[in-house]
C-alpha cells in the first residue's frame, strides 16, 4: 500500500460524523463543512462547530441556489423583514374584518414567492429591474395573463406598503417589463376564448340538472349577480322570500345591493333551505348554504404551525360542483365557471337600458359624483332589469292561433293583459 493511500484513509477516518441524518453539509478534507451548489463547492465553517456552519448555510442557501452571491446580513432592511412586517399588518386587518381570509391568503402566497425569488436576506434597496424581470418571466411560464397581472399588482402593493410606512426611501425600480398585461393583450385573450357567459339554453339545462343547493346558487348568480363567495357567505338575514327580495352587500367591496328575486329563485331557495344540513360549527349556523358536512361551500382556513409558518388551505365547493355539472352536460369551455353568471347578468341586464340599476344589482360602485350623491334607487327600476333577464332566460312560448284569436276578442282588458314576466309563473 502506498504512503499516499495510507494518508488518505487516515484522513477519512478522522472526519466527524454528521450531527443528524438530515444535516445538509458534509465534512470536507480541508476541515470545514461544505456543500456543492450548482456545481461549485462552498464552505460554511470548521468541523468543531457544526451549528454555526448550519446557520451560515441557512442564511446563504437562497442566494446560492438562485446563483447569486450571498448578501451580508447587517442593518439593511431585508426582504424577510419586509414580508414579515407586511403580513403582520394584513393579519391585523384580517382579524378586524377589513379583508377576507381569501385576500390574506393571496398576499401570504405572494410574499412566499418573493422570498423564494429574491432570498430572505436580500436587502430591499438592492433589488433592481432585472430581479423583477426574472420574477415576471417565471410567473408567465405557468400562469395566464390575468393571473400574472393580479400577482404583479399584489407585489407592488407589498413594496408600496414599505414606502408608505417609511421602511424604505423609495419603491424599487421595477423596470419596463414588470407591468400588468396590456389591455390589448387581455382583449385578444378574451376574443380567443369567446364570450364568458352562458347562453339561455345552457343555463336552463344547468338549472334542470343541478342538485337542490347548486340550483338555487345558479339562479342567484344569474338573477342577482352573485359570485362564489357571495353564495357561500350569504346569510339567512339577507333573504326576504315572502317579499321576494335579497339585500346583501358584496363581501369583496362592502358595496350595498338589492335585487328582486324571481319566483323560480324563491322556489329554489325554499327547497334548498328545507334540506339544509345542520352547521358543524355554530358560527356558520346563519348561512343559507352548507355542504353535506355542515361546512361553508367556500372557505379559506389558516393554521399556524409551531415553526411560525402559516398553512393556507382554500376549498371552493361552488367551483368544484359547477365544473362537474358543466362537464356532465358537455358545455364546459375555457373561462366558463360559476363566476361567469355575473358576466351574464351584466351583459343581458344591459338590455333593460338602465345601467345604474344594473350596477346597483351587481354591487358595482362607479367613482363619479352621481354615485356619491345617489342615496337610493326605485324598486321599479330594479324589477325592470330582473324582469328583462328573466324573460331572456325563461321566454314565454309562442302563442297559438287560438290564443291569438282569443286575445283579439278579449281586447285590452282580456285575461292575462298587463302581466309582466315577473308576475307570470
Amino acid at each position: 500500500m502506498s504512503l499516499s493511500t495510507r494518508k488518505r484513509r487516515k484522513s477519512k477516518a478522522g472526519k466527524p460524523r454528521k450531527p443528524s441524518k438530515d444535516f445538509p453539509l458534509f465534512p470536507h478534507d480541508n476541515g470545514q463543512w461544505a456543500k456543492k451548489v450548482r456545481g461549485k463547492l462552498h464552505y460554511f465553517g470548521l468541523w468543531n462547530d457544526p451549528e454555526a456552519a448550519l446557520n451560515k448555510w441557512l442564511a446563504e442557501k437562497d442566494d446560492l441556489l438562485a446563483g447569486r452571491t450571498p448578501r451580508v446580513s447587517g442593518d439593511t432592511f431585508t426582504v424577510k423583514e419586509l414580508v414579515n412586517r407586511f403580513l403582520t399588518t394584513k393579519k391585523l386587518q384580517l382579524d378586524s374584518g377589513e379583508i377576507t381570509p381569501r385576500t390574506w391568503a393571496d398576499y401570504h402566497a405572494t410574499c412566499e414567492r418573493l422570498t423564494d425569488a429574491f432570498g430572505l436576506n436580500r436587502p430591499v434597496d438592492d433589488l433592481a429591474s432585472d430581479d423583477f424581470e426574472r420574477l415576471r418571466a417565471g410567473l408567465a411560464k405557468t400562469w395566464g395573463l390575468v393571473a400574472v397581472g393580479n400577482e404583479i399588482q399584489r407585489v407592488r402593493v407589498v413594496f408600496k406598503y414599505a414606502d408608505d410606512a417609511g421602511l424604505i426611501d423609495r419603491q424599487p425600480r421595477y423596470g419596463p417589463a414588470f407591468r400588468r398585461p396590456s389591455k390589448k393583450a387581455l382583449r385578444k385573450l378574451r376574443q380567443s376564448r369567446g364570450p364568458r357567459m352562458f347562453e339561455a339554453d345552457e343555463l336552463r339545462r344547468m338549472v334542470a340538472a343541478a342538485g337542490v343547493q347548486l340550483k338555487a346558487m345558479i339562479l342567484l348568480g344569474i338573477n342577482a349577480g352573485f359570485g362564489n363567495t357571495d353564495v357561500a357567505r350569504l346569510p339567512l338575514s339577507a333573504l326576504d322570500l315572502d317579499g321576494g327580495w335579497v339585500r346583501y352587500p358584496r363581501p369583496k367591496t362592502g358595496v350595498d345591493r338589492r335585487c328582486p328575486l324571481w319566483p323560480e329563485t324563491v322556489e329554489a331557495l325554499r327547497a334548498a333551505l328545507a334540506k339544509r344540513p345542520a352547521a358543524k360549527d355554530p358560527a356558520n349556523a346563519g348561512l343559507v348554504f352548507l355542504t353535506r358536512c355542515g361546512a361553508p361551500w367556500a372557505r379559506t382556513t389558516l393554521k399556524e404551525g409551531a415553526d411560525g409558518k402559516v398553512d393556507v388551505k382554500s376549498d371552493d365547493s361552488v367551483s368544484k360542483e359547477t365544473t362537474k355539472l358543466l362537464k356532465a352536460l358537455g358545455i364546459a369551455r375555457p373561462g366558463l365557471n360559476f363566476y361567469a353568471l355575473r358576466h351574464g347578468l351584466e351583459t343581458v341586464g344591459g338590455g333593460a337600458k338602465d345601467q345604474v340599476a344594473v350596477d346597483f344589482i351587481m354591487g358595482h360602485a362607479r367613482d363619479d359624483m352621481a354615485t356619491a350623491y345617489r342615496e337610493k334607487i326605485e324598486d321599479a327600476r330594479l324589477r325592470a332589469v330582473a324582469d328583462h333577464v328573466r324573460a331572456w332566460l325563461f321566454p314565454r312560448p309562442a302563442a297559438t292561433a287560438e290564443e291569438k284569436k282569443g286575445k283579439k276578442k278579449g281586447g285590452a282588458g282580456g285575461e292575462g293583459a298587463g302581466r309582466t314576466p315577473a308576475a307570470a309563473g
